[in-house]
């Protein structure tokens, strides 16, 4: 069978452990067969970023920038353990946090729902997708270790020298203090991305912060998503029969748990973070988890929601056997080809996309899956395959199709 033909490059971001393993062998079993596939290849791994002084991570960015879509395998972002393991300059940030400040993206997250895997959650029907704001709050913060009594103020210094001012608290003893900030640019990208992937997908889309709580903060938040909605959304949202609300983020959390699915929740950055993970979870499992991030200017970074699988690596260095699941990170490589397939106007591709996912989610299906949906399944009589016989038997599928 003749080769699947490219015309634009995608941008291929390499991983660490035991992911880094998955991405070689997912290229060489499920895609290098059937596609002639161009990329332009940055090395991610914790090493020669190191080397490059995290300059690779820059250049990534930029390149996705440049072509419009990119794919990436899940990376090491190190702790003091890590600086020692990889004997680092210094203790590099997320590439993650580098690439979504770069492209000023929303990062969309939604679970893989297969039969067999049924969710914690009994009436979730529908898959929830998390669109997880990627800029600022907690993971742009300042702190300091307050060593004793004393005074904290806020302050703000215009260009002009004026100054607003405000007591944080009086400290009788020691303590701690963090500052967090956001950009109304931001939050205004934040918004429209949420907007135009409800519309895209053709779902609801909810939005929640604690306003009540944080009346400047949080408020500011839904204040530029009203303001968005009501300026330039509300009639495309009526005309394509779908909704949007605020609602708070404690009342959110209520209501998601007795809903069916099938919507969008906008979430600040850090609740974004935890709640993807909560519902990637009640969905079967972290490996079952697509993530996408999607930036105002129409570029998109696709990868699996889950990290290098770090245990799984430390085994195969071993000589033993594994059993990863890479669910995640096949769907990454067919969101990205899709997304290219569909800018550059070549049908075959999409459609590779399409039935590569078909393939993966019937293996599932027909009991032949790796030990963590194994263990979980309501499925009778299954197959407990190895890391790459898995890979192997999505292939068998695929060319059965």
């Amino acid at each position: 069978m003749e080769k699947i033909k490219m015309t634009t490059p995608l941008v291929e971001m390499d991983g660490d452990e035991m992911t880094r393993i998955l991405w070689r062998m997912i290229k060489d079993e499920l895609l290098m067969p059937y596609i002639d596939l161009k990329t332009e290849y940055y090395d991610l791994g914790l090493e020669h970023r190191n080397e490059t002084g995290d300059q690779v991570t820059m250049d990534s960015a930029e390149a996705t920038k440049k072509y419009g879509v990119a794919v990436k395998c899940a990376t090491i972002t190190p702790n003091a353990a890590r600086m020692t393991e990889y004997n680092l300059k210094e203790m590099w940030k997320s590439p993650n946090g580098t690439i979504r400040a770069a492209l000023d993206g929303t990062v969309f997250r939604a679970p893989i729902v297969v039969k067999g895997i049924e969710p914690c959650v009994r009436n979730w029907e529908k898959p929830i997708t998390l669109a997880r704001h990627a800029y600022g709050d907690v993971y742009k913060n300042t702190e300091i270790k307050v060593p004793g009594p004393g005074k904290a103020e806020l302050v703000f210094t215009a260009k002009d020298g004026t100054q607003i001012k405000e007591t944080i608290h009086n400290f009788t003893g020691s303590g701690i203090l963090q500052g967090i900030h956001n950009t109304d640019e931001s939050i205004t990208s934040f918004a429209k991305a949420c907007f135009n992937f409800a519309l895209d997908t053709k779902q609801d889309l909810w939005f929640a912060t604690k306003d009540t709580i944080s009346k400047k903060y949080d408020h500011n938040f839904k204040d530029i998503f009203q303001e968005i909605y009501d300026e330039s959304y509300k009639e495309k949202f009526e005309a394509a029969g779908i909704e949007y609300f605020y609602t708070l983020i404690d009342d959110a959390v209520a209501r998601v748990m007795k809903a069916k699915g099938g919507f969008i929740w906008a979430c600040k950055n850090y609740d974004g973070d935890v709640m993807s993970d909560m519902v990637s979870s009640a969905f079967g499992s972290l490996a079952m988890m697509t993530s996408v991030l999607v930036s105002p200017s129409g570029v998109y970074e696709y990868e699996a929601a889950h990290g290098t699988v770090q245990k799984h690596y430390y085994k195969h260095l071993k000589g033993e056997e594994t059993s990863t699941n890479s669910v995640a990170t096949i769907f990454a490589w067919t969101g990205a080809l899709r997304k290219r397939g569909e800018l550059d106007g070549i049908e075959a591709l999409m459609t590779f996309a399409d039935k590569l996912e078909k393939a993966t989610v019937r293996t599932i299906e027909a009991g032949k899956m790796t030990k963590d949906l194994a263990l979980i399944t309501s499925l009778a009589d299954v197959t407990v395959l190895n890391s790459e016989g898995f890979i192997k038997a999505v292939r068998e599928t695929f060319e059965s199709l």
